[in-house]
C-alpha cells in the first residue's frame, strides 16, 4: 500500500529545495499535505487542525472541534508527518526531544507531541492563520464585540493606553490583539517579541522579533527577555510581547514603565479575577515579589481585555478591567463592558 505522505514530482518539473530527506518543499508547505488534510488547512474558516495519533483528525472553524470523516492513518505515519512538519519549520524531533513548536511557510504554527509523553499516539495541532488580515471591524462583523464595543476598543489604541489581552488558549488573543495594532497611527513603528511569530497586522511599519531555541548542544537559543532588551534599541513607538509565559513579564512591565506607552502583551487567564495569581506566578519566575510586581503592573498596564470562548465555541470579549492595589496587593477592578 502506497504511503499516503509521499510525494513525486510530475512530468520532471523543478523540485523547490526541501530539506534534506524531507518530501515537502520549503517554499509551499501546502502542496505535500495529504489531501484530505490540505483541503481543511486550505479552508478559510478553519482556525486549527487536529490529528491526535491514528485515532481521529479534527477540525475547528469557529465553532468547535469536530471530527472529520474519512481520515485513515497509522501511528507510523502520524509520527512520520510529524517529523516531516517540524524539520520543515527549522527543527527536529524525536525521542530525546518529543515535545516541539514551530512556524512554517505562510504563518501556520505546527505544535508536534510523540510517545510516550503523549500515551495515545502522535499528537499534531496545526494553527491556521486568517489569509485576510481581521481589523476591529471584522471582528465586531463576526461577533466578538457589538459596535459600541469595538469604539470603545479602537479609543483605548487611539489614547495610546497600554493593554493586556487574556484570556484561555483558543480565546482569540492573538486575533484580537492584532486587529487593535492594526488600527495604531500609519506613523508608529511596532516592534512585536514572541515565541513564535504568529502576529501579523496590516500596518506599513511593523518589526517582528521571534525567540530562538537553543541547538542540539544546548547552546545559540535567545528567549523572550532578552528580544525585550534588544526591542528597546530600537525605538519602538509601541512595543508588544505576544504571549507574557515567564521571567520575560519583568522587561515588558520595566519597559511599559519607561515612557512606552501603546504597548501591549497577552496573557493566559481564565478571568478578570484571575490575572492577578497568574501575574504574581510569573513574576516570581523574574523574582519579583508581589508588592513590586502589583505597583509596576499598576504603573504599566491601562486596561485589561478579557475574552472568552461560549459554549458554541464563539470567541468575544467577556470583560474590561483595570489594575488596582488594595492592601500592596495586585487586584482587578471590572468595568462595565462596553459602557
Amino acid at each position: 500500500m502506497p504511503h499516503p505522505f509521499v510525494v513525486a514530482p510530475r512530468g520532471g518539473a523543478p523540485v523547490a529545495a526541501a530539506v534534506p530527506g524531507d518530501r515537502w518543499p520549503r517554499e509551499s508547505p501546502l502542496d505535500g499535505l495529504p489531501e484530505i488534510l490540505r483541503r481543511h488547512v486550505d479552508d478559510p474558516d478553519v482556525t486549527d487542525v487536529f490529528l491526535n495519533g491514528a485515532s481521529g483528525l479534527f477540525v475547528d472553524r469557529g465553532d468547535g472541534a469536530r471530527p472529520v470523516t474519512g481520515w485513515r492513518a497509522d501511528e507510523e505515519e502520524v509520527r512520520d508527518l510529524a517529523v516531516t512538519l517540524i524539520a520543515l519549520g527549522g527543527r527536529h524531533i524525536d525521542d530525546a526531544t518529543p515535545c516541539v513548536d514551530v512556524r512554517l511557510a505562510g504563518g501556520i504554527r505546527v505544535h508536534a507531541v510523540l510517545p510516550p509523553v503523549c500515551a495515545d499516539g502522535t499528537t499534531i495541532s496545526l494553527r491556521v492563520p486568517r489569509r485576510t488580515l481581521a481589523g476591529l471591524t471584522d471582528l465586531e462583523r463576526a461577533g466578538m464585540f457589538d459596535h459600541r464595543g469595538g469604539e470603545r476598543l479602537a479609543g483605548l489604541v487611539a489614547d495610546r493606553a497600554n493593554l493586556l489581552v487574556t484570556g484561555a488558549a483558543g480565546t482569540g488573543k492573538t486575533t484580537l490583539l492584532a486587529a487593535l495594532l492594526g488600527a495604531a497611527r500609519r506613523e508608529e513603528r511596532i516592534v512585536t517579541i514572541e515565541d513564535v511569530a504568529e502576529l501579523r497586522i496590516d500596518h506599513p511599519h511593523h518589526v517582528r522579533l521571534e525567540a530562538r531555541q537553543p541547538n542540539l548542544e544546548g547552546a545559540g537559543g535567545i528567549d523572550l527577555a532578552r528580544l525585550v532588551r534588544e526591542a528597546l534599541r530600537m525605538r519602538p513607538d509601541r512595543l508588544v510581547v505576544g504571549e507574557c509565559r515567564g521571567a520575560e513579564v519583568r522587561e515588558l512591565l520595566s519597559a511599559l514603565n519607561t515612557g512606552h506607552d501603546g504597548g501591549a502583551g497577552t496573557l493566559h487567564a481564565n478571568g478578570l479575577a484571575d490575572v492577578p495569581a497568574r501575574l504574581e506566578a510569573l513574576g516570581a519566575l523574574a523574582g519579583l515579589g508581589d508588592g513590586a510586581l502589583a505597583r509596576q503592573v499598576f504603573s504599566a498596564i491601562g486596561w485589561i481585555v478579557h475574552l472568552s470562548r461560549g459554549a458554541d465555541g464563539r470567541r468575544h470579549v467577556a470583560g474590561l478591567g483595570r489594575p488596582r492595589l488594595e492592601d500592596g496587593r495586585l487586584a482587578v477592578e471590572a468595568l462595565p463592558w462596553p459602557g
